[in-house]
């Protein structure tokens, strides 16, 4: 176990909860689900105890780096700072030449910092299988979630389900990746049985996951791989910020995953969802009888239904009337929508201008 790294990203945005969720202060540090904790506590929770708890390392955006020290106990120098966004690939990066410089036979699990996760021992389980077969093997794995609807949100993982890897549970090798898909193919995948939801969760020995780094981004690795002894000293903020100068913006899915011929999948069924969007949080909470969810104990409502309210601590509301809305009261910012024109959210905040992000 002290071999294992687990990876945090937290440097996202979380644009789709505005007027929520701000650039000051996206999802991942909020309680979105009225937990009482934030999606990132709950992340590091769900990971207890599957590694040495010095082993857990967030890459972050660099203005985040004091609200990941206000609610997470973590060592300083386990928070990764990233200067600019760049996607998921050289995030990635960052994290696996920082461990290889602890620990060059080290196993690292990647996770977002902002989904929804339930079933929470069936899901250590499923990662404790998915080290074990990382920790042997020359692969990179990923977790797919099996698909009960056909959704559009979600890219998709197509599964070699004939071929099943002898001596592991669900554990297939991958055909292909799909991109969003429109309806009409999304209920082909559901249909097929082939296809999963992917989850964004990796698996992968740091040796394993650099050499498909230097093999399918080359110049992403070579511009680590000159710097990569000086991401432990007191130059590392001046070397990741070239670094990251000279990094294409990619996702390790597009960048990596899709391209080399050593991924597993290992299919999961655990209940599972990446937050995207506010429609979202009414599938995995629990409803009133007309089946609205929200902080619903100082709403007054007569004919609402199927909506989503949220308000600010202590505010009263009287709703009338709204059927399949979203309510979501940020104080400076009031957001009224239909939920089946929630996608329109990014034009709304590109009208609004910077003020309120």
């Amino acid at each position: 176990m002290k071999n294992r790294y687990i990876v945090i990203m937290a440097g996202g945005a979380g644009t789709r909860f505005w007027p929520l969720s701000r650039d000051v202060k996206p999802k991942q540090f909020l309680d979105i689900l009225n937990t009482g904790k934030t999606l990132l506590q709950d992340t590091i929770n769900r990971f207890e105890g599957l590694c040495p708890r010095a082993n857990i390392m967030i890459v972050t955006n660099e203005s985040y780096r004091d609200l990941i020290q206000e609610q997470v106990d973590i060592p300083g120098e386990n928070i990764l700072s990233e200067p600019m966004r760049r996607n998921t690939a050289p995030c990635i990066a960052y994290a696996a030449f920082k461990i290889l410089n602890r620990d060059p036979e080290a196993v690292m699990l990647v996770s977002p910092s902002d989904h929804l996760i339930k079933q929470e021992k069936e899901f250590k389980q499923i990662i404790e299988e998915g080290f074990n077969f990382v920790e042997n093997n020359d692969v990179l794995l990923t977790l797919g979630m099996k698909p009960d609807r056909p959704e559009t949100g979600y890219g998709y993982i197509q599964a070699n389900t004939k071929k099943p890897v002898e001596g592991y549970r669900n554990l297939m090798k991958v055909k292909t990746f799909t991109e969003k898909p429109n309806r009409e193919l999304a209920e082909v995948f559901l249909k097929s049985g082939d296809f999963y939801w992917n989850s964004g969760i990796f698996l992968w020995k740091v040796k394993s996951i650099l050499s498909s780094f230097e093999v399918h981004l080359h110049d992403m690795f070579s511009t680590f791989e000159i710097h990569k002894s000086k991401l432990d000293k007191e130059d590392e903020e001046s070397a990741i910020t070239r670094i990251y100068s000279e990094c294409l913006s990619i996702s390790i899915d597009y960048g990596i995953m899709e391209k080399a011929d050593n991924v597993y999948v290992k299919c999961s069924n655990f209940e599972w969802s990446d937050l995207g969007t506010w429609s979202s949080l009414r599938e995995h909470n629990n409803k009133d009888r007309d089946g609205n969810i929200g902080n619903l104990d100082s709403v007054f409502s007569y004919g609402v239904r199927d909506s989503i309210i949220k308000l600010p601590k202590g505010k009263i509301a009287v709703i009338q009337g709204l059927k399949n809305y979203i309510v979501i009261d940020a104080g400076d910012v009031l957001l009224i929508v239909q939920r089946d024109e929630e996608q329109n959210i990014r034009k709304y905040i590109e009208d609004i201008g910077d003020k309120y992000l």
